[in-house]
């Protein structure tokens, strides 16, 4: 699986970086899927046909997620994402040729965006006639608030991504899965291209 990661995501020859929210890709999910099954198979080779049918039921229904995120941004009016918030889903947008816009680089550890960042973001928001500003879960959403103070309109609304960097053991228990997160991710951005 190491091998598999390092194939994926060499960043040149001498160092592997270890990539971060490579899950938040439907299309990274199928391939880290298919290596956790053939390590699994070369493990326990008594069960590889059960893992295999396994891995190919699932990796459909990741197929099938994947084209639902594609038709969308295919058929939606905007093409942009705004991020009032850290920015975690650059392999998403990356799989479907969408643009972006964030407070933030990644997952950084700053919590106050500077007065440049709000203006540029608010001045974004306007030029891009953007209807919301996103999030991501359990933020605070005050920089949203003020970039969504500091525009023209000041009516958008915030919409709140998952990227499963919060999921707890009592959100699988009560039923979340990596696909219902990512279907439920799949609504909000049919929301946020509208």
């Amino acid at each position: 699986m190491i091998k598999t990661l390092k194939n994926l995501f060499r960043q040149d020859k001498e160092k592997f970086v270890v990539p971060k929210h490579v899950w938040l890709s439907l299309k990274n999910a199928k391939v880290l899927c298919t290596a956790i099954a053939d390590e699994l198979s070369e493990l326990n080779p008594d069960n590889a046909e059960l893992y295999k049918k396994n891995l190919d039921v699932y990796v459909e229904k990741l197929s099938n997620l994947d084209m639902e995120y594609q038709q969308t941004v295919d058929t939606s009016e905007r093409n942009t994402l705004l991020f009032g918030d850290r920015f975690p889903f650059r392999y998403l947008v990356d799989d479907y040729g969408l643009s972006y816009y964030a407070a933030f680089a990644g997952c950084s550890a700053e919590t106050e965006a500077s007065f440049e960042t709000i203006t540029f973001l608010a001045g974004k928001v306007d030029e891009l006639g953007l209807h919301n500003a996103l999030t991501i879960e359990k933020s605070d959403q005050k920089i949203a608030q003020t970039i969504i103070q500091n525009t023209k309109e000041k009516n958008q609304k915030i919409l709140t991504m998952d990227s499963m960097q919060s999921t707890t053991s009592e959100n699988v228990s009560n039923g979340a899965t990596y696909l219902s997160i990512m279907e439920n991710n799949l609504e909000i951005l049919k929301e946020a291209l509208k």
